[in-house]
């Protein structure tokens, strides 16, 4: 047990059973789950990329659709990590006391917050791989470049539930996740390339969006997706990672204080 909240998390293999426990009481609902976090990108896909699509048929020689799809693939892993992250690892530390049963077991708060992390990203990656293969049924990202896609997805659902967990460490109830979707969540989908370039963006808006998650996630996965490789490949992957980590560190810290007083 770290001797106060700043220690670094100590890692341990314990972890896996708390992750094979929200796994198990996720299956009961699976099918029900994965349709609802794939409907709403999907929704998006065919209105905008279609209905808009019709209208503005390329963007910088890529289809819209095409464009349109890379990026909401990423806003989706964000969008179903997040959600875990918050709503339903809320519920198992303040509403059900999970957490408090778990730590009468040899289960450090580290491992029981690890396994949070780690299920919210296995979760966002099942429902992100099923709306790759309805892209592929599409005919988008049919290219040997898009099995890279998945490890970076993973990555990506485990930057956002980093950060969504420092969130949940902070809650005092579920009303306090509306804060995080509208002024955090939201703006970053609008400056991050999802539907637009970001270079049609203000100077200075441009320099913002380049250091944020999304804007990374986007700039990896799009062009994999198209058949290229992305560019800066490294600095991007390191802005994901450094949100990772310095997320989790925090979101450890935040619940110590929390739950260990």
């Amino acid at each position: 047990m770290p001797t106060t909240p700043f220690c670094l998390p100590e890692f341990s293999w314990r972890f896996v059973p708390v992750w094979q426990r929200n796994f198990l009481v996720w299956k009961k609902l699976a099918i029900a789950s994965i349709i609802g976090n794939i409907a709403e990108p999907l929704i998006t896909l065919v209105a905008f990329g279609y209905g808009l699509g019709s209208l503005l048929k390329e963007i910088n020689g890529v289809p819209y659709i095409a464009f349109l799809a890379s990026g909401s693939i990423c806003m989706s892993v964000m969008m179903a990590a997040s959600f875990e992250a918050l709503y339903s690892a809320f519920s198992r530390m303040h509403v059900q006391k999970t957490w408090e049963a778990l730590l009468n077991t040899p289960l450090s708060l580290d491992d029981i917050v690890l396994a949070e992390m780690l299920w919210a990203a296995t979760k966002s990656l099942i429902s992100a791989t099923a709306i790759l293969f309805v892209l592929f049924g599409l005919g988008i990202g049919l290219h040997p470049t898009a099995l890279l896609v998945l490890p970076l997805l993973f990555l990506i659902g485990m930057t956002f539930a980093s950060i969504a967990l420092i969130v949940n460490a902070l809650a005092k109830a579920y009303d306090f996740f509306t804060y995080y979707f509208t002024l955090i969540l939201t703006p970053m989908i609008f400056l991050s390339g999802v539907y637009y370039p970001t270079s049609q963006l203000p100077p200075w808006l441009q320099m913002l969006a380049k250091l944020l998650p999304l804007s990374a996630a986007v700039d990896l996965v799009r062009p994999l997706l198209l058949g290229q490789l992305p560019d800066a490949a490294l600095f991007k992957i390191g802005i994901l990672l450094l949100y990772c980590a310095l997320g989790f560190y925090l979101a450890a810290v935040l619940t110590r204080r929390r739950l260990l007083k």
